[in-house]
């Protein structure tokens, strides 16, 4: 199977374990009740709470973005302020489908997503959609890695339904990560499970 990423694949300064715009975070000052509230990111990646001001949170963890909020609140005469930020839901951590189904974009990725439940979120294949045609692209530590799967034979309980993790990349129909395969697919049916290869 196409290993799953590393945390550290989760957290580097493109990947989205970082607050983004339209994130929702809840921001807890403690001893402060009034201060803690529930608010999304702007598009801009900013958030304004009351003493603090206007923060720049996008590209920030929760905890640098606690860090910022502290200092803003001892700023204006706010003791040892103790801040904490959670990611309530976070629609930076997305993983993009593309090719042959009804609504190619970027969708969120939640806990247990799979490969067919981010196609079902795309409206499912297209009407011509060549189902043995499916590529998952992932970076693994240093590598560019790519899985090509069959969704009929996933339909039919053959193999598993992959999981799909923030940033993956799936490609459906005929591309330049498909066309790699060529060679070992004319070897190797995909009916017996899926392909992975290292891309770098």
């Amino acid at each position: 199977m196409l290993p799953p990423p590393g945390r550290g694949d989760l957290i580097a300064i493109d990947r989205p374990a970082l607050i983004g715009p339209l994130d929702t975070i809840e921001v807890d000052v403690f001893g402060i009740p009034d201060l803690q509230r529930e608010m999304q990111v702007d598009a801009g990646g900013r958030i304004a709470m009351p003493l603090a001001g206007t923060i720049d949170a996008r590209g920030k963890t929760s905890q640098e973005l606690a860090q910022l909020i502290e200092a803003a609140l001892r700023a204006r005469y706010i003791r040892n302020p103790q801040v904490t930020v959670n990611i309530k839901s976070s629609v930076s951590q997305v993983v993009t489908i593309d090719g042959q189904v009804v609504e190619p974009g970027l969708y969120p990725v939640t806990n247990q997503m799979t490969l067919m439940r981010v196609i079902a979120s795309a409206k499912g294949l297209s009407e011509f959609a060549r189902q043995d045609d499916v590529v998952i692209l992932r970076t693994v530590g240093d590598h560019r890695m790519a899985g090509l799967y069959n969704v009929a034979a996933i339909r039919r309980g053959i193999y598993d339904d992959p999981a799909v993790y923030a940033n993956d990349v799936i490609v459906v129909g005929d591309s330049p990560q498909r066309r790699m395969f060529r060679d070992f697919v004319s070897l190797s049916p995909l009916l017996a499970g899926p392909l992975i290869a290292v891309l770098q």
